[in-house]
């Protein structure tokens, strides 16, 4: 894995920074792991907008990843590592002992060849699934599921990691990527090692066009907009909002720094044992 810069002979190659794909070993996805994916426009099932400044983007196929690694026991070898254009981590493609073929987020250090295989008896090897219980303390890991048997849903962007803190109980403490230390029960799974692609933080568009690739229009900003559009527009010149101090917000009146937005009385509240924002 690595980054790239272009020589500056256009405007939108002038900052870019890409990859350099050389952890790729396959250019083709595999097609009987590949759905339709359709475009929402940022709205929901009843077609009312609820994410703003979202539409068009490159056509995709969304690429099936096994979450929760089920075959327990199975041993798969890692045929490929692949590109997901719907995510920021790499793909490995999964070639079981039966037959069966799958993909999971690519590890760091994940090679071709490689051996992998989930459930409670299988090694502490990166790549491995294994239930919480049976992961020694410190080791670094991702894909968590929070609830048992669903299927991993934290920890599953590019370069991240958690650890494991320790094991009261029924329950294992984590120190997620935020800084928060929250439980999970000792039987969810996650995997062993950190995401691939540690690099994609460095990845710079260089152009507005790369951003309408991956689906985002163009913004306005608040300020110059009319009173009648946003609470902060208005005014003679630049200000807050009607000519005197606004406190940021959204369109609709909300508070946008520092408020707190999460409920108050959450049920999953009880499992978080350290809050992220603590110094």
């Amino acid at each position: 894995m690595g980054i790239k810069q272009f020589r500056p002979r256009t405007p939108g190659s002038r900052f870019r920074m890409d990859h350099t794909f050389e952890e790729i070993t396959k250019d083709s996805p595999e097609k009987s792991l590949l759905e339709p994916l359709k475009k929402h426009g940022g709205r929901n099932c009843h077609g009312r907008m609820t994410a703003r400044n979202r539409g068009g983007g490159h056509k995709q196929h969304y690429r099936i990843i096994d979450f929760k690694r089920d075959k327990a026991g199975v041993p798969a070898k890692v045929a490929a590592i692949e590109y997901d254009p719907n995510r920021s981590a790499r793909i490995a493609l999964l070639h079981y002992k039966d037959g069966e073929k799958r993909y999971i987020l690519a590890p760091n250090g994940l090679q071709v060849g490689q051996s992998v295989m989930s459930g409670p008896e299988a090694p502490t090897e990166i790549g491995n699934a294994l239930p919480l219980k049976a992961i020694p303390m410190s080791l670094p890991v991702h894909a968590i599921e929070v609830n048992r048997g669903r299927g991993a849903q934290m920890v599953r962007t590019a370069g991240a990691s958690a650890q494991l803190m320790a094991k009261e109980g029924d329950y294992v403490q984590i120190k997620l990527p935020s800084g928060e230390i929250r439980r999970f029960h000792q039987e969810c799974y996650a995997t062993i090692g950190q995401v691939g692609n540690l690099e994609h933080d460095s990845i710079t568009l260089g152009k507005a066009g790369r951003t309408r690739w991956l689906g985002w229009r163009p913004t306005s900003r608040a300020m110059c907009k009319n009173p009648v559009d946003h609470p902060m527009g208005g005014g003679q010149g630049k200000s807050k909002g009607g000519g005197g101090w606004h406190h940021p917000c959204s369109p609709w009146g909300q508070p946008a720094k520092g408020y707190k937005t999460r409920r108050k009385h959450k049920s999953t509240s009880r499992f978080i044992v350290q809050d992220r924002r603590k110094k």
